[in-house]
């Protein structure tokens, strides 16, 4: 579009440059005309750069600006630096609360928990140990990776890998090596404008050799060239398209929406998919009690703050067992000064699981410090990867009686192999083959949620055998950990947005899907999915169908599933063609345990299948699908910064619902620009035929120059930006994506409608008015 505008401001030029060599100074229209298109072009780009530059500075605001520092061991002697001058074979410790400076193999570690969230996709703190557990690197427990955080406990490591060649720097280099396309937006636009172009070339050209060949001058028909390409160009568009990608932007500024890209807002606006991260974007990142079992009975965990929905009686003797457990063995604590905080909204210091049990247990029981102050904590056995169980001993709130308490939680099959009876309705029972199947039968259906389960034991310690002041070894391991009595299951998930299930329900009333693409396990992931309506309520895939009809799972069409849920390692086994299959046969699509690689080839599936794709995610492991996507949407408070780096949005408060509103006005967007466009078109003929009249019967001509250079400042440029103002029409969140191989900016409809019928009329119009004009004076055509 500016090359047209400088190409018609070289012609008034040349133009005004001949008249000149010819001494014909009388007229300057030609040179207001070419002055006029320059600083058209000049203004809008200055106004363009503006909003980008405000932008920029916006996203410049997120960066950190203080490095990060290291605790590195040289020589024997520990020295802070910064992490950017580690080398590979460097001795790091790594403590609570930081950040892990380098991809490091772990040599020592107590108790020590990372947080792999934004790399991952796994909310729930990985426990990091000198031990190998697994060949592949991101599921072994004795690396830390870079970036990630040390939620608790100490470590120390031997750096293997640093800067791009950390996990995340090749990841962030696979985001980088992802080539950018054009927007929509600005596809339709060079479309109009190769439209615009070569019509205006070749009435120009027609009009020039029609003048030559019945005899005007050079000069004269040069100038019948000019007029003609400097008609058809659009001088406001390039306004029009600047006014409302910003005011968009600015719009979405004020719900939190950082738009770095101006075409990028209305790319959201033809979106025909999002492929949304699970963990962080659709759901909070925070673990939150479910359910319970106990006494052989599911029940539904109330985490309001009044307990109006509690579904169990909290006076029974089990309950108060697995709660007394479930608050004991928690290292989980308040943050000071938040009594009059609500018990939901406080700040805690813990992972995400005790957290979650801590504030049950502080709703349901009461005052949690005060409860632990009564029952005195004597010694504890974190959490371990062999283990996989914590536990601590107490002594009992009753000064006169002696025991011990041992109470114990963990994997759930690991507790119920160390009980040998279970608590029903506050009696011990042996704990039979009958127990062993109700409770593999409620930790299934529990898992099946998606939730993760946590098993609870507790042991009375025999005081003759354990008195008071006995020395316990929890190396030594000098008391029982087996002969327990199970107290039951608690359950926990980490909750949707409550914006989430409306917003999915938006998308899909505009025609949008919805496809959750994580790093979570697929039962997770489904459960998630069908929380927030990605899966709706009656959809089945291929194994429901199979178990409904009792019949094996090859036996069933794939295509009469309209769900489905892959994992990465189908994924991984899938060609092209069948991803591209699964996406067109199942409208409700879960990609699980998918790594990066994976979700671009998601991504890279979809735009296969001509869907203009937008990604979701806040991770490290988001950002190339973010960088490949159409649009990437980086979450602004959880979002790491190479996922902000590569998107093209940024939601400052990570709703999720913040994007159906972008949806709304990106689709405003191509709306009023279509409009915009219709009005500009209905000038060309009125500003043409006048030529053509001139030219053909020697009528008088009707508008010079200068009279069309007035038009198109006065009565073109300002009206046509005005559309951009435009609010949305009712139905604009009811109608399909559009499509941009059928829905073009400028069709063969709005032609018509801007050339033969509107454009007709004002050309009637005017020269209805011109000849009567004309005829008062005398002259009759």
């Amino acid at each position: 579009l500016q090359c047209l505008m400088w190409v018609a401001a070289v012609i008034c030029f040349i133009a005004f440059g001949i008249e000149c060599a010819r001494d014909d100074l009388g007229s300057y229209d030609n040179l207001y005309l070419a002055i006029t298109l320059i600083s058209v072009v000049v203004v809008t780009g200055c106004f363009g750069y503006y909003q980008e530059f405000k932008s920029t500075n916006i996203i410049a605001s997120f960066k950190n600006l203080v490095p990060q520092q290291a605790l590195v061991i040289r020589d024997g002697q520990k020295n802070q630096i910064n992490a950017n001058l580690l080398v590979v074979g460097d001795l790091v410790e790594i403590k609570g609360g930081d950040r892990v400076p380098a991809d490091v193999r772990i040599t020592f570690a107590q108790g020590c928990k990372v947080d792999n969230s934004s790399l991952t996709g796994e909310s729930e703190p990985q426990t990091r140990s000198p031990e190998c557990t697994h060949e592949n690197p991101l599921e072994t427990r004795n690396i830390a990776f870079f970036s990630t955080t040390c939620l608790e406990g100490v470590a120390t490591g031997v750096v293997i890998n640093t800067g791009d060649r950390t996990i995340i720097g090749r990841i962030a280099s696979l985001a980088s090596g992802v080539g950018n396309e054009k927007t929509p937006i600005a596809i339709e636009i060079e479309h109009f404008v190769d439209i615009i172009a070569g019509l205006a070339i070749f009435f120009g050209f027609t009009f020039f050799v029609v003048a030559m060949f019945i005899g005007y001058q050079f000069l004269e028909a040069m100038i019948f060239f000019m007029a003609i390409v400097v008609a058809y160009v659009p001088e406001g568009l390039l306004a029009t398209v600047t006014v409302c990608l910003s005011l968009t932007a600015k719009r979405l500024a004020r719900k939190n929406c950082v738009v770095k890209n101006l075409e990028a807002v209305e790319t959201l606006g033809s979106t025909s998919v999002i492929c949304s991260d699970k963990t962080g974007t659709l759901t909070q990142n925070r673990m939150t009690v479910a359910h319970l079992w106990f006494d052989n009975m599911i029940h539904a965990a109330d985490t309001t703050e009044d307990q109006s929905g509690q579904s169990f009686d909290q006076s029974s003797e089990t309950w108060r067992a697995l709660g007394r457990v479930s608050s004991l063995c928690n290292r989980a604590i308040f943050k000071p000064n938040q009594d009059m905080v609500p018990v939901p909204k406080r700040g805690v210091v813990g992972d995400a699981s005790e957290t979650a049990l801590l504030k049950f247990t502080e709703l349901t029981i009461g005052n949690i410090m005060e409860y632990r102050a009564r029952f005195k904590k004597i010694c504890e056995v974190p959490f371990n990867s062999t283990n996989k169980f914590q536990l601590s001993v107490h002594e009992l709130e009753d000064p006169l009686d002696l025991r011990y308490i041992l109470v114990m939680k963990g994997a759930p099959e690991r507790i119920l192999e160390r009980c040998s009876t279970i608590l029903i309705k506050g009696q011990e029972l042996p704990l039979d083959e009958q127990w062993s199947e109700a409770f593999q039968t409620a930790y299934m259906d529990l898992g099946g949620l998606g939730e993760r389960v946590l098993g609870f034991c507790h042991l009375y310690l025999n005081d003759k055998e354990f008195p008071r002041g006995y020395n316990f070894d929890t190396d030594e391991m000098n008391f029982p950990t087996s002969g327990l009595c199970f107290a039951g299951l608690i359950s926990m998930i980490d909750p949707p947005r409550a914006t989430v299930p409306d917003a999915v329900m938006k998308c899909r009333t505009a025609g949008i899907r919805v496809v959750m693409v994580t790093g979570d396990h697929p039962i997770t992931a489904r459960a998630i999915a069908a929380n927030v309506g990605i899966i709706s309520e009656g959809s089945e895939t291929v194994e429901d169908i199979a178990e409904r009809l009792r019949i094996p799972v090859d036996q069933v069409k794939k295509s009469d599933a309209r769900a489905c849920v892959i994992n990465g390692g189908q994924l991984k086994d899938m060609s092209s063609e069948e991803l591209d299959e699964a996406l067109r046969n199942h409208p409700e699509m879960v990609f699980a345990r998918t790594s990066p690689q994976q979700k671009l080839i998601i991504v890279e599936s979809c735009q296969r299948l001509g869907s203009i794709v937008a990604v979701t995610g806040d991770g490290v492991n988001d950002s190339p699908a973010l960088k490949k996507a159409d649009i990437g949407i980086a979450m602004g408070i959880a979002g790491s910064d190479a996922a902000k780096n590569a998107a093209d949005m940024i939601l400052l408060d990570d709703n999720f619902a913040s994007i159906v509103t972008g949806v709304e006005q990106g689709r405003l967007i191509f709306d009023n620009l279509k409009k915009s466009i219709a009005y500009t078109l209905t000038k060309n003929i009125p500003e043409l035929t006048p030529y053509l009249i001139y030219i053909t019967v020697s009528v008088p001509l009707p508008l010079g120059c200068i009279t069309i250079l007035f038009i198109e400042l006065a009565t073109d440029i300002f009206p046509s930006v005005s559309l951009a103002y435009e609010k949305a029409e009712s139905d604009i969140m009811h109608l399909k994506p559009r499509n941009p191989r059928r829905d073009r900016l400028v069709n063969e409809a709005l032609a018509v409608y801007s050339y033969f019928q509107i454009g007709a009329i004002q050309s009637f119009a005017g020269f209805t008015d011109y000849f009567t004009a004309m005829a008062q004076e005398g002259w009759f055509p």
